[in-house]
């Protein structure tokens, strides 16, 4: 038993994979597609609670304005990953004031609340870099990664406890210092995490014809916004900083390229075509 940690450890090393688009080895336990079906299975049951509850917004204009953006960003995710066309994309406004978040689970089921958009008052580039940010979280598989290192944590957790009943305080060290070499090597840093999500949501929010500069003025309104009582769940798990400010500012200039060759206010197109397989739509990380 008492090899059982060293085991788990060797089972979390296999299941690390490259992400084919930042190239970031990720913990991946849990298959997107089972994330993709419990998220579903999640999203079907919120919604409904919500529904009951007359909080999903049936306010058409702003219905449609969410529909239009997200649709536009969409169709730059789908040339991207043409496997995500069998996603079942689909997004709702929550009516809840309070509460300023928007979020896209694994498998594109995405929703924002109108705390967001009553506190922020974004501007159509602004709210395509939030929904844009959320979709890259969606397209990276950032929440199997998330699923996967909850899975690892309970695994390890019982690989401490095995090896302590059997070995005594000296198996206990030895379970917990194979748990810190785990943590510090596989599990992903959030701020990086959050770092390939910004960049690959700036260049699909650009390519879908919305301004990259719209992601600074964003976030600016986002920090002044934070001191009151609402609800901020966005902010607190997307952290604003200056660093954040500026390296979004830096990246400007290397996304202007893709937004001033977007076909700007072009209706969606619904077809899902793929683009030539030689063509890569996202660039690589600087």
């Amino acid at each position: 038993m008492r090899l059982f940690p060293a085991l788990a450890l060797a089972a979390f090393l296999a299941g690390c994979a490259a992400n084919p688009i930042s190239g970031r080895s990720q913990l991946l336990l849990v298959s997107e597609s089972s994330a993709i079906a419990d998220s579903i299975q999640a999203y079907q049951g919120m919604v409904g609670k919500l529904e009951k509850e007359g909080k999903i917004s049936h306010d058409a204009k702003l219905n449609a304005r969410v529909q239009r953006i997200t649709d536009r960003l969409i169709d730059q995710a789908v040339l991207y990953r043409p496997e995500t066309r069998d996603w079942a994309w689909s997004v709702k406004v929550i009516e809840d004031p309070k509460t300023i978040n928007a979020w896209c689970m694994p498998g594109g089921k995405m929703a924002i609340y109108t705390g967001l958009i009553e506190k922020i008052k974004p501007t159509d580039d602004e709210l395509a870099q939030i929904m844009g940010h959320e979709i890259s979280h969606a397209l990276l598989k950032h929440g199997a990664e998330k699923m996967s290192m909850q899975m690892a944590a309970g695994v390890a957790a019982i690989a401490i406890g095995v090896s302590g009943s059997n070995s005594g305080n000296g198996g206990k060290r030895q379970a917990g210092a194979e748990l810190a070499l785990l943590g510090l090597v596989l599990l992903p840093n959030s701020r990086g995490a959050e770092s390939e999500a910004d960049r690959i949501g700036l260049e699909l929010a650009a390519r879908a014809g919305f301004h990259p500069h719209a992601a600074v003025t964003l976030w600016e309104k986002m920090m002044q916004a934070s001191g009151d009582n609402s609800r901020f769940d966005w902010l607190s798990t997307h952290p604003a900083s200056s660093k954040r400010l500026e390296e979004l500012s830096a990246q400007e200039l290397d996304i202007l390229p893709f937004y001033e060759a977007a076909p700007k206010r072009q209706a969606p197109s619904r077809a899902w075509t793929s683009t030539s397989p030689n063509e890569r739509l996202i660039s690589p990380a600087r």
